[in-house]
């Protein structure tokens, strides 16, 4: 069995059906803050819990954990930082320690995939500007930012469990920035929301200077990176980081490549705005990929311009409503922000 914390969410919804397909019986712990898009299966197992008070039970017949739970963007961490903290940090070690007993008392190894982020490599302070030979798993991170430290946090904590308890498996995936269909869809991720803009103004508004770089990943490539992750020989993952990313791009080139692709497949002509009036906080790294591919032989090989086209008709089809720029499902920190209870049930 696999459990899937989060796993209702973004990236879950793609993945645990992706599981099931393929024979694996299923366990996803999760709040359920954004309702549930899962299908009903016999193989699945829906438990409604928070995974700050994680069960040992949680783990009976389980042989690898795919953690994804947890406050998973900038404005939510900032919105709640305590909260931040709490799931994204002490949680997970949490989790963690009681995957590593039940490792050690099986005497098995327990394979932990951790969703971490791309994001740890920013950090606001003048030293730390671009490279432009990239970062690898090996530059020294130190982020700033609320959801990144906690992130990198969590890594450490992974890490540090695994040197007391060899049956404890951690493997870090640093993600880039996601995007593309999810049955939890989300519209505050980059081409996701081009792509809504470029469909309901006919116009992008791209802010600042627009030079800031940043690593996309499909989001059916992250699920496969998951998946990869379950039975890639152990020596070879264990307690390893791995960036995981297709490609690094500015976000004016990205803008104009949403224009293009949509210009050119689906026949419509969307401006591209700039606003210079927003000049602080741009955020900017660029990332490689290699490790991957050179010690698992896996890449994310699927591009922005699909995504946009899937995207594109989804919204052509009313699977979004009448209008999901305003629909705060869509959109993690306008979700809180209106759900106040929220906060006070967790």
């Amino acid at each position: 069995m696999i459990l899937v914390t989060g796993g209702a969410g973004y990236v879950g919804s793609v993945l645990v059906p992706e599981l099931l397909a393929l024979g694996k019986q299923v366990r996803v712990i999760d709040t359920l803050w954004f309702e549930n898009p899962l299908p009903d299966h016999p193989n699945l197992e829906l438990i409604r819990g928070d995974i700050r008070q994680a069960q040992a039970d949680w783990l009976d017949g389980v042989e690898a954990i795919i953690h994804l739970a947890g406050l998973s963007n900038d404005p939510t961490a900032d919105f709640a930082p305590q909260l931040n903290a709490e799931c994204n940090v002490m949680a997970t070690q949490k989790l963690a320690e009681l995957a590593a007993q039940k490792g050690k008392r099986d005497g098995k190894p327990l394979r932990f995939v951790f969703a971490s982020s791309c994001s740890v490599y920013y950090t606001a302070t003048p030293e730390a500007e671009l490279n432009m030979h990239g970062k690898d798993e090996a530059t020294p991170v130190s982020p700033t930012a609320n959801y990144s430290k906690t992130k990198r946090l969590a890594e450490i904590e992974l890490l540090r469990i695994a040197e007391q308890v060899p049956e404890f498996c951690p493997i870090i995936l640093r993600k880039g920035t996601l995007f593309g269909l999810s049955p939890r869809m989300r519209f505050d991720l980059v081409i996701n929301v081009f792509t809504l803009n470029a469909w309901k103004q006919g116009k992008l508004t791209v802010f600042g200077s627009g030079e800031a770089w940043r690593p996309l990943l499909h989001i059916r490539d992250a699920v496969d990176a998951y998946i990869y992750m379950l039975s890639a020989p152990l020596e070879n993952v264990r307690g390893e980081i791995f960036n995981v990313l297709h490609k690094n791009y500015r976000i004016l080139e990205l803008a104009f490549w949403v224009t293009e692709v949509l210009e050119k497949h689906r026949g419509v002509s969307i401006q591209v705005k700039r606003d210079r009036s927003v000049q602080s906080g741009e955020r900017s790294y660029y990332v490689l990929a290699d490790k991957l591919q050179r010690q698992l032989g896996f890449m994310a090989e699927r591009g922005a311009a699909q995504a946009v086209l899937e995207i594109w008709d989804a919204l052509e089809a009313g699977a979004f409503g009448d209008d999901p720029a305003s629909d705060p499902r869509y959109y993690n920190i306008r979700w809180f922000k209106q759900d106040q209870a929220i906060l006070e049930r967790v």
